[in-house]
């Protein structure tokens, strides 16, 4: 099969061939090699692309060559940038702010619908004997979720505060130290 110029690699075993001395018997004169065209191979010659193996090399290979093992590399982590640990913490603490007011809001709802909170309600009258004091007014869902849009909102600032300050104290801390070290594998 004939291959561009640049895409021929000889065979193990041959020897390369230079314009000054061909190995092949040169044709006459204006005609062209046999297997027509510019870069056709000639004789018992093979041409291979450049980058792929036949297939039973590909298969000998796979199976004599030995797995290697996974390079490893240990680094140490020097310096923790205040900024993009205060800006991930952030966001993290965030997603936390709104889960904790979403589950606020699915364990009222949940315990509004099954009638626990009225349940619990008339055990607080009976064991107070009262009889003024309501639960399911001090209860309310809108006071509920406030509260707990105040409990994340909390959270969010000191978690994102509290991240920026660990930030600092770990670059302060990692000339004693030495820094976190950390392996890391191709695998």
């Amino acid at each position: 099969m004939a291959q561009p110029a640049g895409q021929r690699v000889r065979q193990r075993g041959q020897s390369p061939q230079s314009p000054q001395s061909p190995q092949s018997p040169q044709s006459p004169q204006g005609a062209e090699p046999r297997g027509g065209g510019e870069g056709a191979a000639t004789g018992p010659q093979r041409s291979v692309n450049v980058g792929q193996a036949p297939a039973a090399q590909q298969a000998g290979d796979d199976s004599r060559k030995p797995r290697r093992k996974p390079r490893r590399a240990r680094v140490y982590v020097t310096r923790l940038d205040p900024w993009s640990v205060g800006k991930a913490a952030f966001l993290l603490s965030l997603a936390i702010g709104i889960v904790i007011v979403v589950a606020v809001a699915v364990v009222f709802w949940t315990l509004d619908s099954t009638g626990a909170l009225d349940a619990v309600s008339r055990t607080v009258d009976d064991v107070l004997g009262t009889g003024g004091f309501d639960l399911l007014t001090t209860l309310e869902f809108s006071r509920v979720l406030g509260l707990a849009a105040v409990i994340a909102s909390v959270e969010i600032v000191l978690v994102s505060a509290l991240a920026t300050l660990f930030a600092f104290l770990y670059n302060i801390s990692v000339g004693l130290t030495g820094g976190i070290e950390v392996v890391l594998s191709d695998n």
